[in-house]
């Protein structure tokens, strides 16, 4: 039997992360959907740790319908446990797309400033008073784990904390890391006394001592289960400190003594091709244009071998998300499953992907344009109709449509067929 669920829908390269992480460890693992869960999977054959990966909360919650989320309220209130990072933190919360195990609700982004860091930070390992961290949750925190663990974190929402006996935080934010980013500005990079200046000079705001102090990482029990919800993203490839930690948190709540205690890196342009199709061949091609236009312009950038960095406003987050579905899909051998669904929809695909490749490079070539007269002609270019383009071939914020989705939803439906035969 599987030890650990991993939700498929709605993750994305997220849920490639987690996907990882657990079959590097070892553990053993089985990819479920949403129409699993909702069909009585959790009840029929219980899982040690059901685990949720980052994503749109609000879309998980959609996918899972009001049946699927009763049936994991049911499953842990009965026993069972819950890991969710970034949006499957959120969807652990209280409120209107919440499965509320956890009494805390989601922060408002009042600021819009606070979702734009990203990167390492150091955390205080916490012992809020009561001594739940250190006591009822003790077992969570590896005791080889140093005082302040470097942890990334990828543009999170925040818990909107309050006074709860059954609900404990095993780790607070502290200070940044060297690699940690306020929107594209890398913080490592500013001289002493920046922020300061900033503040005096133009009255700018944006040390990142804000989210100091604020909880990352909270523990608690529902019924007879219990929960972890993370926005803290402990699947990090290469990442010591987060990956030996949830090697930890898998180990206490499975049983299971994992393999290694790190995820290896990946790197998604050197993985090599198993997958040999004219069509995601020319998929791969026109992704990798795409991207070097948005580099060669000042748009795109590298900040790590899996992760794209971008200026502020252009959608970087949806073009690494096609990437990592993409060069997935490629690196593993089909299934029969895998290919019936690609030549199903190989007409549909191949025009959205010609649409996709002109939309997107005459959008970049404008941004670009913009970007360029915004100081001497700042009308030049309307921002509207840039806002506009962008949301018809991608979607609105924490939404996707168009092209961009069109695409998207193919990988993903060939995707799970080819990893469903490996879980």
């Amino acid at each position: 039997m599987a030890e650990c669920y991993i939700l498929w829908d709605e993750s994305y390269l997220w849920g490639l992360l987690a996907w990882r992480a657990v079959d590097s460890f070892g553990i053993p693992y089985r990819l479920v959907k949403a129409q699993d869960i909702a069909q009585g999977l959790l009840s029929s054959n219980p899982p040690a740790v059901l685990l949720v990966p980052g994503g749109v909360a609000r879309r998980k919650a959609e996918r899972l319908g009001k049946t699927g989320m009763a049936e994991v309220r049911n499953y842990i209130e009965s026993g069972g446990t819950y890991i969710g990072f970034c949006g499957g933190s959120g969807l652990g919360l209280t409120g209107r797309y919440g499965l509320g195990i956890c009494p805390w609700t989601r922060a408002a982004m009042r600021d819009r400033m606070l979702h734009l860091i990203s990167g390492h930070i150091h955390v205080s390992l916490s012992n809020d008073g009561a001594g739940l961290c250190h006591g009822a949750f003790a077992d969570l925190i590896p005791a080889d784990l140093p005082e302040e663990p470097l942890l990334p974190v990828w543009w999170p929402a925040r818990f909107a904390s309050e006074p709860a006996t059954n609900v404990g935080v095993l780790a607070h934010y502290d200070k940044p890391g060297d690699d940690f980013w306020i929107a594209d500005l890398p913080i490592a990079s500013l001289p002493s006394g920046t922020f300061q200046d900033w503040e005096q000079v133009y009255g700018l705001t944006l040390k990142p001592d804000f989210i100091r102090g604020q909880p990352c990482i909270v523990a608690g029990t529902f019924g007879k289960g219990r929960y972890v919800l993370s926005y803290a993203h402990l699947e990090t490839p290469a990442s010591p400190q987060a990956n030996g930690w949830l090697a930890h948190i898998l180990a206490t709540l499975t049983g299971e003594t994992p393999l290694v205690r790190e995820v290896p890196p990946w790197n998604l342009c050197s993985m090599p091709a198993q997958w040999e199709h004219p069509l995601l061949d020319r998929a791969g091609a026109i992704m990798r244009e795409l991207l070097d236009l948005g580099r060669d312009h000042f748009l795109l950038f590298d900040r790590n071998d899996w992760l794209l960095g971008w200026r502020a406003g252009i959608p970087g987050s949806h073009l690494n998300h096609l990437c990592a579905m993409l060069q997935q899909c490629r690196a593993m051998e089909p299934s029969d499953e895998a290919i019936r669904v690609l030549e199903e929809e190989a007409a549909a695909f191949e025009r959205a992907l010609t649409g996709f490749h002109d939309e997107v490079s005459s959008y970049l070539l404008a941004e670009r344009l913009a970007m360029t007269l915004s100081r001497t002609y700042p009308d030049a270019v309307s921002q509207k109709a840039l806002q506009e383009r962008r949301e018809a071939i991608f979607g609105q914020a924490m939404e996707q449509s168009g092209l961009y989705a069109d695409l998207l939803s193919t990988l993903d439906r060939v995707l799970w067929r080819q990893m469903r035969t490996g879980s």
